[in-house]
């Protein structure tokens, strides 16, 4: 099944220990406080309801660009327990790799549905309304870094209907 969970890696610890590592030992200049002010300032003017094409696109440009001060990232403390800005700076990472699949998932939609709203798609198609976007981050350095893919709903006791306000 092609929504099935993503196979583990031989060693799935490594890969976390290696981030660690580089988090504590690599010096970073770039603050964990700042990319995270301007990734909500990001999100909150080019991600919210309204959505357009070209706020989307410069969500992605304002995420690439912060994805790429990630990797200056320093953390002062060194230790390996209750570090909590070691935590704060490795949970940035995450909310990174969110936001570019958020904004990818909206630039794909290109309809008008829930609290989703394409200023230049204003209304809803049938053919996108009953599915779930699935969202899959691909390696470093792959063409698209976000693979979509898409799961029917299953629909239970409530009917779908448009939604007029």
């Amino acid at each position: 099944n092609a929504h099935d969970f993503v196979e583990l890696p031989e060693n799935p610890t490594a890969e976390v220990e290696a981030l660690l590592q580089r988090m504590r030992d690599g010096g970073g200049t770039e603050n964990v406080a700042a990319i995270r002010t301007e990734l909500q300032q990001s999100m909150d003017t080019n991600c919210t309801v309204y959505r357009t094409e070209a706020t989307l696109k410069q969500a992605e440009v304002d995420i690439a660009g912060l994805q790429e001060r990630y990797l200056r990232v320093g953390v002062s403390r060194r230790g390996a327990r209750y570090n909590t800005e070691l935590l704060e700076a490795v949970e940035l990472g995450f909310l990174l790799d969110l936001a570019e699949c958020m904004v990818v998932s909206a630039k794909a939609r290109n309809d008008s549905r829930g609290a989703h709203f394409r200023e230049d798609y204003p209304t809803r198609v049938g053919v996108y309304f009953m599915r779930h976007t699935m969202a899959y981050k691909n390696d470093v350095g792959s063409e698209d870094a976000v693979r979509l893919d898409y799961k029917p709903v299953v629909q239970t006791r409530y009917q779908p209907m448009e939604r007029k306000y």
